[in-house]
């Protein structure tokens, strides 16, 4: 696990990858709660008896359930030292190139692009690539923004 201590050696990371997260699976009851709490109930998400003769063989993870699991995954990976809060600015890109199958194991690696002093601290923009075990097509590509206060 990377520890950061305070905004300037985040800063001093930019360019840096931080490496990998260990495999996680995902399981049919996470993509069943995320539905519930979504109100998002589509068949290749929940309904396993019919997905299974769809279009990806299986129940799949919804891509929006991926992009929430980064804050988790990124917890797990690195930890900040010296600061007050992080607070959610937002999202650059995001892509989700590969589905997820319920069952599957994923990853993430993250990337510091960018860090911009602020009136409030630091704005830090994020590259997650989160992977899928055994598939060359990551499930998710994203560029987060946190604003770091110190």
């Amino acid at each position: 696990m990377r520890t950061f201590n305070g905004l300037d050696d985040v800063a001093a990371a930019v360019g840096e990858h931080l490496g990998h997260t260990e495999w996680q699976t995902i399981t049919q009851e996470q993509v069943n709660l995320f539905a519930d709490a979504t109100d998002d109930h589509q068949w290749i998400h929940v309904d396993a008896e019919r997905a299974a003769t769809g279009p990806f063989g299986s129940t799949i993870a919804h891509g929006f359930l991926t992009l929430a699991l980064i804050p988790s995954l990124g917890g797990k990976l690195f930890q900040l030292e010296g600061i007050t809060m992080g607070i959610n600015y937002g999202t650059n890109k995001v892509r989700f190139p590969q589905p997820v199958p319920v069952g599957a194991r994923i990853r993430a690696g993250v990337e510091v692009l960018e860090a911009t002093p602020g009136r409030q601290g630091m704005q830090v923009v994020w590259k997650y690539v989160i992977e899928i075990e055994g598939l060359d097509k990551p499930a998710c590509v994203a560029e987060t923004v946190t604003v770091l206060v110190a």
